[in-house]
């Protein structure tokens, strides 16, 4: 409610009424500020810990970025980064490993205060919280200060000049601060956290402060001229900076081009022509191989194109060769070294999309997207263009064992809304996975890629790797006019089922075999071509995936059978637990022909 009175304030296009309508049906103003909801919020910061991390991000894509367009006399990019922290975001883990890197990257256009009112939902934070926190902060190598009285209003502009002069540290301002200030008997308590304070405490409230009782809702019309002279001072600011970019444009046209191209999150013209094309000649290839020459053949070409991984960049092949490691002294670089923080970078991703102008992307194991789940889910509900790479994607990781081998979580991340979670089947469809990935400004996207080399399908022979872009598509074509058992398939058992169509059409059974790379482009096509794919009067059909079968049902139908994985995995090498677990040309034909009735 503090920062939606403040956006109120300061000119916004939020009413009065809507402050009313506060976490109603409809209104502007939900529990938890919401990023292309409201006006004027940039990120969406309910789960503690998140708008820390988001804040690092900004803060991280401004330096990667003014390193690129700001030259002498323009300083197009050369402002900071706030925010407000509480008690709770400090306690979560996902601001520890952001404040961890924050500092190691020297972050000095980043400041945040810390609201310690020292009161938490159950009670005191000293029930679980007493550590040094300024301390603890100077530790990660931040530019710490305390102001004793959070309404001594010279000792806060003060600390903030100050910290706005630290170029070289991000800075955490602390400021002791009261819960329900001025509340006569919820001042300090938690039953101010996560209440409201009643109607009689309000009232109570409004007296002990000098403030009117009625009307409920009053903005005295002094106070509000003051908070709007910040409309007509920040259109002059507005249009210097408006004024100095046109100059900018005259005298560096070329990084003025590019500066709009990429606000507007556009790709550079002709980008696609260096995606590299495998073919079955290169021989097999892990899908995190081809990931990783993707990835190098459109860095040059994509200068946009930023990311790294938690600490396993040899592994999820997410290094840009050549292109250096982005560090306090070289922000021009193009792989960023998050450390084993998934947590972190999860958020850190978030906040670099929301600042906009970068296309971020992160490595890590898919068993470690536990780790970014709720970065995940709130970039899917933000929309914004983050793209992971899960590699490592099932039991075929081999003798890791289960600790490292994922079951459950293809599952768990196609039940997030507006993710896309892409599993091709060989190095052939990466490149078209990766073009979906770019292209898509709506949402994020997960690359879900394997450890284990696969073959490469010859695209000369079945479907091509383009058809990824419509979710599912027909690989290998029944030899009838109407298929009577269809095989369905995704990711590194594409080439397994490939293997049993080849025999069972050998011995005269009709089959089909499609391969589905991702649910969620499958089921934006029209009912006429989901149709033509897996028409519903074939009844017999098997999927097969190396996980959880939760939710496949829908395509195996009423009649059809799964073949997944429904326990944990174990330490083996590949080719033996891929056997063992049934995932052979051998086992499919069996399974098929039992729903056939041979």
């Amino acid at each position: 409610i503090l920062l939606y009175s403040m956006l109120h304030l300061t000119g916004y296009d939020l009413s009065l009424d809507e402050l009313k309508k506060f976490r109603q049906w409809g209104s502007k103003t939900p529990g938890h500020p919401e990023f292309a909801h409201t006006p004027g919020v940039e990120t969406t910061t309910g789960p503690l810990g998140q708008g820390f991390g988001n804040g690092v991000g900004m803060a991280l894509a401004q330096e990667i970025l003014a390193s690129r367009f700001n030259q002498p006399d323009y300083p197009i990019l050369d402002h900071t980064v706030y925010g407000i922290v509480s008690d709770g975001d400090l306690m979560e883990g996902v601001a520890s490993e952001a404040a961890s890197l924050a500092g190691h990257l020297g972050l000095g256009k980043l400041v945040y205060f810390y609201d310690d009112n020292r009161i938490t939902i159950e009670g005191s934070t000293r029930l679980a919280f007493t550590e040094d926190v300024a301390r603890r902060f100077e530790a990660y190598g931040w530019h710490v200060q305390k102001v004793s009285d959070g309404n001594d209003l010279k000792a806060i502009e003060e600390a903030v000049e100050a910290a706005r002069a630290e170029a070289a540290k991000p800075s955490l301002i602390l400021l002791t601060t009261h819960i329900a200030y001025g509340s006569p008997n919820k001042q300090d308590s938690a039953d101010a956290h996560g209440s409201p304070l009643g109607a009689e405490e309000v009232k109570l409230t409004k007296q002990n402060l000098g403030w009117p009782v009625e009307p409920a809702f009053l903005v005295p019309e002094e106070a509000l001229a003051v908070f709007r002279r910040c409309v007509e001072r920040g259109e002059k600011l507005e249009a210097q900076w408006k004024s100095g970019l046109a100059n900018y444009a005259r005298e560096h046209s070329d990084l003025a081009d590019e500066w709009a191209r990429i606000q507007n999150g556009n790709l550079p013209e002709g980008w696609e022509k260096s995606l590299p094309v495998f073919t079955p000649e290169q021989g097999a290839m892990a899908t995190r191989q081809a990931s990783g020459k993707v990835i190098n053949a459109l860095a040059p070409v994509i200068s946009t194109l930023i990311g790294g991984s938690a600490d396993l960049a040899p592994s999820t092949e997410t290094l840009i060769k050549g292109g250096g490691d982005v560090s306090a002294r070289n922000f021009g670089a193009r792989n960023l070294r998050f450390g084993v923080r998934e947590h972190g970078m999860g958020a850190i991703l978030n906040g670099m999309a929301l600042y906009g102008g970068l296309i971020p992307y992160g490595g890590t194991f898919l068993i470690f997207s536990d780790y970014m789940r709720p970065s995940i889910r709130l970039a899917a509900m933000m929309g914004l263009r983050v793209i992971y790479v899960f590699t490592h994607d099932s039991i075929g990781l081999g003798e890791d064992g289960p600790t490292h081998q994922p079951v459950e979580h293809l599952a768990a991340l196609r039940a997030i809304p507006n993710l896309n979670v892409i599993r091709p089947a060989d190095a052939g469809e990466v490149p078209a996975a990766w073009k979906e990935a770019l292209t898509r400004k709506s949402g994020p996207t997960a690359l879900i890629l394997t450890r284990q080399k696969l073959p490469v399908v010859d695209r000369t022979r079945f479907g091509t790797a383009e058809k990824l872009s419509r979710g599912a598509y027909v690989l290998a074509k029944e030899k009838s006019p109407e298929p009577e058992l269809i095989l369905i398939a995704t990711g590194s058992e594409v080439s397994v089922a490939l293997e049993a169509w080849e025999a069972l059409s050998q011995e005269g059974i009709t089959v089909r075999l499609v391969n589905v790379p991702c649910w969620e482009l499958f089921e934006k096509q029209p009912e006429s071509y989901r149709e033509e794919v897996l028409p519903q009067a074939v009844k017999a059909r098997l999927v097969v995936e190396a996980a959880s079968p939760l939710g496949w049902e829908r395509y195996a139908g009423d009649q059809g059978g799964i073949l997944g994985v429904d326990r944990f995995g174990a330490s083996a090498p590949y080719e033996v637990l891929m056997k063992e677990y049934g995932f052979t040309a051998a086992n499919v034909i069996r399974r098929a022909k039992a729903l056939l009735g041979r």
